[in-house]
């Protein structure tokens, strides 16, 4: 008997294999789906999402913070803010989940090669655009300068801020850090401006005419980012937003990630900025 192929409407089981704590409302979650959601899971493309499912509690989009290791296990980094993440919060290790996808549009990385890359990241903006920063780490020699700008309220809110001083020490990375208010000292072995995450793009001289530009962030972020990029001479077609935050059902059934004519699940969730204008609600 020929076996059917799976439905992306049917969740694979997926197991719960560590979390790590990375702010006091946050953790980066490693989970392990079954092997028949490996061949799906393998065909990622950085700024795609997944849909991940708490037995009981339900289910939500989220975009891996990297590409699955070749053992097929994946992270995902989650912000406690609703039933269902403070029941996965819950979850202990070896808890059994579900997972649909991967949905959705990545970031064209074949246009992308061979050209600077910047990177404009705010809050928990930094997990959908962490799985290109690795990427683009992992083919280095496959794109021009690298540059990460990440943004968040204070210290101890930014994500993933030793492993990006790493990184950055390790060369190939440049990384500019900015908080809103910064109450504690600060400490690492990393510097930290104090500022918004457009104040970094104020006299930051880079080649407009050739990069990319990849922008993740809170809502209010999109439009004032926008514009300064293209102030600065990088065109509509080359800044890529992701907009992961609209998205429901993930699968077009909704429509509750409706932009216009367009769905963030099924023609995003990374829009070109060409792609959206005149469409008011967009940004």
């Amino acid at each position: 008997m020929n076996q059917q192929p799976h439905s992306q409407h049917v969740p694979f089981a997926a197991h719960l294999i560590e979390r790590r704590d990375l702010s006091e409302d946050t953790a980066l979650f490693r989970i392990a789906p079954d092997e028949g959601a490996l061949a799906q899971l393998f065909s990622f493309v950085p700024g795609q999402f997944v849909q991940l499912s708490v037995p009981g509690a339900g289910e939500i989009p989220i975009s891996p913070a990297d590409l699955p290791t070749p053992e097929g296990t994946l992270e995902l980094c989650v912000r406690r803010v609703g039933h269902v993440t403070e029941l996965l919060h819950e979850l202990q290790p070896g808890a059994t989940l579900g997972l649909r996808g991967p949905f959705g549009s990545g970031f064209p990385l074949k246009e992308m090669a061979g050209r600077p890359v910047l990177l404009l990241a705010g809050g928990l903006g930094i997990a959908p655009l962490r799985s290109l920063l690795m990427h683009l780490l992992r083919q280095r020699d496959s794109y021009g300068d690298i540059t990460l700008m990440y943004g968040a309220k204070q210290p101890r809110l930014m994500l993933f801020r030793e492993e990006l001083a790493a990184l950055a020490a390790a060369g190939g990375l440049r990384l500019y850090l900015t908080v809103d208010f910064a109450p504690e000292t600060l400490d690492g072995g990393y510097s930290c401006a104090v500022g918004l995450l457009p104040d970094l793009l104020k006299g930051f001289r880079f080649d407009a005419a050739t990069t990319y530009a990849a922008v993740c962030g809170p809502p209010p972020l999109y439009r004032c980012l926008v514009a300064d990029l293209e102030r600065a001479g990088v065109h509509a077609e080359r800044i890529l937003l992701s907009l992961e935050r609209r998205m429901r059902c993930g699968i077009g059934r909704c429509c509750h990630c409706a932009l216009g004519q367009k769905l963030c699940c099924l023609d995003g969730p990374v829009f070109r900025a060409s792609d959206l204008k005149g469409i008011p609600e967009a940004l």
